[in-house]
Order: structure tokens, then C-alpha cells, then sequence
């Protein structure tokens, strides 16, 4: 009877044993790289224990402890340990460890120091959140989509080819609720976040979740006060900037300030080329226009105004609008990029009000991603933006590239184009059509991908009459708006005044957002 009993006991205690042993909830995920460190971090079930091996090969040889905390008031903990004493530029190998339970080997690339002129890539895309008819997209955009276009883009592995991951917002449907974070955002991401640091900031749909920030470790580099609510990270000769776009924070002074405040110190380092911002709502929103926010507008014409002094090109990626729209501004090299939809339930053409606006080229009711390619060449860098369609339940689509645009920091400005009519001309009051010279360029392959003309009234045009400004495509509604027009003439749409002496101007932009100079101006007289 004794030994039976102690049989039972020992079978309990092996049993018990085997229930408090951890298992993963959240796989390793990377985080927060700088040329010499690197924070992982992954979730258990249990125990407190916070271990990476790692090392230049798979042998891995070294050993690093760290910290670990509740997530959701169970047993459940959240680890994070920061590698330190790394050298930039080199494959390191790792795995985790919580009690028995180790994880799969996996690989990151550090980061370069900006001095080294490095060229990398990195991936942008937003709106993951789920959508219940749709449930495994945002696993799809990343193995399917991601993964498998860097493999046959780039081939080896995927660190040595992709740099980062930036995502503008709504990663989950609902931030307050614990089971959205593993469910419908880290597990369909594993194989992708466990090679490649993600770098988010926050949407609507984060709710402010304390899950976000607990997640999550972001560069504390913006306002104390407001820690990850707005930050930024430098890759190589490349700042990226991450904004809080919601409601409370928008409004707040601290955030302008701040970002006022790391506009001026870029503006005075040459060592970075390149600012790309990232918030989750619009300016403007031609596929869903109650999305927009005046706060997004405020920070594209504080990064206008930075481009326009410096010379260093700027972008603003942000989501909200599920779909894609590329467009740019008139006077600045600065790209607008909304970079959904990684998941979430498309903001289809026609099912919302939306409005085509004279800064988009292209807007898409598509599922995919963005990659950005940065030419670090240190004669005249460049980034390439790519959409990467994923395309929709009525047109699937397969990584196909439906836009490209590429901007050099050094311009190469078109040559200044000629009115050809109606200099010195007396014309009709409507129907004029004013004419001017084909497009030329010193630069190789450059073409003519927009015009501004402008009629006053006045020399020197303090005031207009008309300021018409197109593209050479004007993707909208699934139709091509500029099919047809060659930029080099445009019909005046008003009626002019009668026995009055008018001055015509125009100039020419080529696809890198590079305007000419302005030509001479024509003097012309209406009829009576």
C-alpha cells in the first residue's frame, strides 16, 4: 500500500511538474536595433526566467539574462532582454529560453552607422486588424506576400535584404482585448518579425491599450512625459519618424514642439539624407474622406517646409484608408503613401464618400505592401517607393507591382519649357488652350510626369487666375483621369475678361519630383 502511494505522489508531482512547464504564447519577436544592440522579446504561459543564446553562427556560444513582467494578471509573462556589445553589420544567430522551453534558431542583421553608406530596405504597411470574412489576410500578406516576394526578389536570407518593418497603425481590432495581440497580430507575423525589428506607432484601434506599450520597445527619444507616443529611429542616412495622430495627442503642443525641435537638429546633420515620418491618419483620403485629420496636414507641411530648406526629401506613410494612394506635394519633394491594407476589410471604391484630390497619382482598393529600396550611393542617394499588390477579392492579385517612384536628394532639374501660344496673341475670351514646348532633360530616362500653369493678370504673378496643376497619370476609380494629355498644353476652363492684357507661364516636373524652372513669361490680350 505504501509504495502505491508513494507511486500516486510521485505521478502528481510529474504531472504537476509538466502543467507549470512554460509554452510560448508570443514566439521571439526583435526590436528596438542599433548598430551595437538589439532588445528580443517573447511571451510564456509561465515562469520568470529570460535567457538568449546567441553568436555569429548557429553554435551560438553566448548567453544573455534580462527581465520578464505580467501582461494580463495570469502566470502568462512578457520577457525582454537587451543584446548589447554587437558589431554593426554582422548576421548574429539566437534563441530564447524560459525554463525547458527553448525556441527555434533564428537570425537578425544590426544595423549600419550612417557614416557607412549602407543601401537597405525596409517594409511599410498598416491595418492589419482582422476582418472576420477574411480571417488569414494579414497571414497571407506576410508569407505569401512578403516572404515570399524577398525571396524571389532578392533571394538569401531575409535579414540580409530587409532592414525593418514600419507599421502606421491599427495592428489589432480592438488593443484592450489580450487575446488580439497573439491571435491576430504576432502569430501570423512570426516568421517575419522573428528576423526583422517592427517598428509601430499607434492607431485608433490600439485603443491606448496599456497591451501596446507593455508589447513594445520603442526608442524613448520623444517627450518623456509621453514615452513611445512619438519617437524616432535612424537607420544608416535615413531618420524615421513615429507620430501619435489620435484624438488627445494630436492636439497636443508637446508633439509639434517636439517634432519642430528634431526637424531643425536633422536639418544641421549631414549625416542623414532622408526623413521618413509615419502616423495612422490622413491628410487627405481620396478612398475614404471621414478619415482625414488637420493634425496630419500640420506635420506634411512642417516636413515641406524641412524638405524644401534642406534638401533632404521627405515622406509621410500612414493607413486608416484600407487601400493604397501615392501622391506627392506641388512645391516640395515630399511623398504621401498610405500604405494599407495588411488585413483589414477593404475600403472598397464607391462603398464610402471620396473625393480625387490634385496630390494623388494613384489609389488602389487593393490588399498589399509597401517596400522602400534606399540608395545610399554617396554621390546622390536616392529610395525607391514600390506598391507590392496583394490585389482584392475581385482582382487576387500575386505581388504585382502596380507603382514605383524614385527621388534622388541632388536635383536634376528638367530643362525650362517655352510657351509657344499665345505669346503676344489676341485671343477669344473662352476656349483658349495655351501651348508650350516638349519636355527635356539632361537627366537619363527622365520624362515628363507633370506641368503648373499659371495665368495673371500681373507679371509677377502675386495673384492668379489660374494655377492648374496635373500629373501625367491620375489613377481614380479604377480609371486613368490623365490618359491622353501630354502635359504640354492645357485648355483654360474660365471665361476671361474682355479687352484685358494677360501673362502666362508654365513649368515642368520629371517622376523624381523634380521641377524646371519656370519659363519666360507671355504676354497675350483678349478680344473685345
Amino acid at each position: 500500500m505504501f509504495a502505491r502511494i508513494t507511486f500516486l505522489a510521485a505521478m502528481l508531482c510529474a504531472f504537476s511538474a509538466l502543467a507549470q512547464q512554460p509554452t510560448f504564447i508570443v514566439k521571439p519577436y526583435l526590436q528596438d536595433a542599433e548598430p551595437n544592440s538589439i532588445v528580443i522579446k517573447w511571451e510564456t504561459s509561465a515562469n520568470e526566467e529570460s535567457i538568449v543564446e546567441w553568436g555569429e553562427t548557429a553554435k551560438l556560444g553566448q548567453k544573455t539574462t534580462g527581465k520578464a513582467e505580467g501582461v494580463n494578471f495570469t502566470e502568462s509573462r512578457l520577457h525582454e532582454v537587451r543584446l548589447t556589445g554587437l558589431k554593426r553589420l554582422t548576421t548574429y544567430y539566437y534563441r530564447v529560453q524560459t525554463g525547458k522551453l527553448k525556441s527555434d534558431i533564428y537570425q537578425f542583421k544590426t544595423p549600419p552607422f550612417a557614416k557607412d553608406n549602407q543601401s537597405f530596405n525596409m517594409v511599410s504597411m498598416s491595418d492589419m486588424q482582422i476582418d472576420s470574412n477574411q480571417p488569414d489576410k494579414f497571414l497571407e500578406v506576410v508569407n505569401d506576400g512578403i516572404l515570399a516576394y524577398m525571396k524571389k526578389q532578392y533571394g538569401g536570407e531575409v535579414p540580409d535584404n530587409l532592414a525593418l518593418v514600419m507599421i502606421p497603425g491599427d495592428l489589432v481590432s480592438r488593443g484592450s482585448e489580450y487575446t488580439h495581440w497573439n491571435d491576430h497580430f504576432f502569430r501570423p507575423a512570426q516568421q517575419l518579425f522573428a528576423q526583422v525589428p517592427v517598428y509601430p506607432v499607434l492607431g485608433n484601434h490600439e485603443d491606448n491599450s496599456l497591451f501596446y506599450f507593455k508589447y513594445f520597445t520603442l526608442p524613448e527619444n520623444g517627450t518623456p512625459a509621453y514615452a513611445e507616443h512619438w519617437w524616432y529611429k535612424d537607420y544608416g542616412n535615413t531618420r524615421i519618424i513615429g507620430l501619435d495622430s489620435n484624438d488627445k495627442y494630436r492636439d497636443m503642443g508637446a508633439q509639434k514642439s517636439w517634432l519642430r525641435r528634431l526637424l531643425n537638429e536633422t536639418a544641421k546633420n549631414d549625416d542623414i539624407d532622408f526623413v521618413f515620418a509615419q502616423l495612422h491618419h490622413p491628410h487627405k483620403s481620396e478612398l475614404w474622406i471621414p478619415g482625414e485629420t488637420d493634425f496630419t496636414g500640420e506635420v506634411v507641411k512642417m516636413l515641406e517646409d524641412f524638405s524644401t530648406k534642406t534638401g533632404k526629401p521627405s515622406v509621410h506613410m500612414f493607413g486608416h484608408t484600407h487601400g493604397y494612394s501615392r501622391g506627392q506635394s506641388r512645391d516640395h519633394k515630399h511623398l504621401w503613401i498610405n500604405v494599407a491594407s495588411a488585413g483589414g476589410a477593404i475600403d472598397n471604391w464607391g462603398e464610402f464618400e471620396g473625393r480625387d484630390y490634385a496630390e494623388f497619382s494613384r489609389s488602389d482598393d487593393d490588399y498589399g505592401f509597401v517596400m522602400v529600396e534606399v540608395d545610399a550611393n554617396e554621390e546622390n542617394p536616392s529610395f525607391t517607393v514600390k506598391r507590392i499588390s496583394r490585389g482584392n477579392l475581385a482582382n487576387p492579385k500575386d505581388n504585382v507591382l502596380t507603382d514605383s517612384v524614385t527621388v534622388f536628394k541632388m536635383n536634376a532639374l528638367p530643362n525650362a519649357p517655352q510657351i509657344t501660344y499665345p505669346a503676344n496673341e489676341s485671343v477669344d475670351i473662352t476656349g483658349l488652350t495655351v501651348k508650350a514646348s516638349q519636355f527635356e532633360s539632361q537627366m537619363v530616362n527622365a520624362f515628363h510626369a507633370a506641368s503648373n500653369w499659371q495665368i495673371s493678370t500681373i507679371p509677377d504673378f502675386k495673384t492668379t487666375i489660374v494655377d492648374s496643376w496635373k500629373q501625367f497619370e491620375n489613377w481614380y476609380y479604377n480609371e486613368n483621369r490623365q490618359a491622353g494629355d501630354d502635359l504640354t498644353d492645357e485648355l483654360i476652363m474660365r471665361r476671361l475678361h474682355p479687352n484685358t492684357t494677360y501673362y502666362v507661364r508654365v513649368r515642368y516636373r520629371d517622376q523624381h519630383l523634380n521641377w524646371s524652372d519656370w519659363s519666360e513669361v507671355v504676354e497675350f490680350k483678349t478680344k473685345d
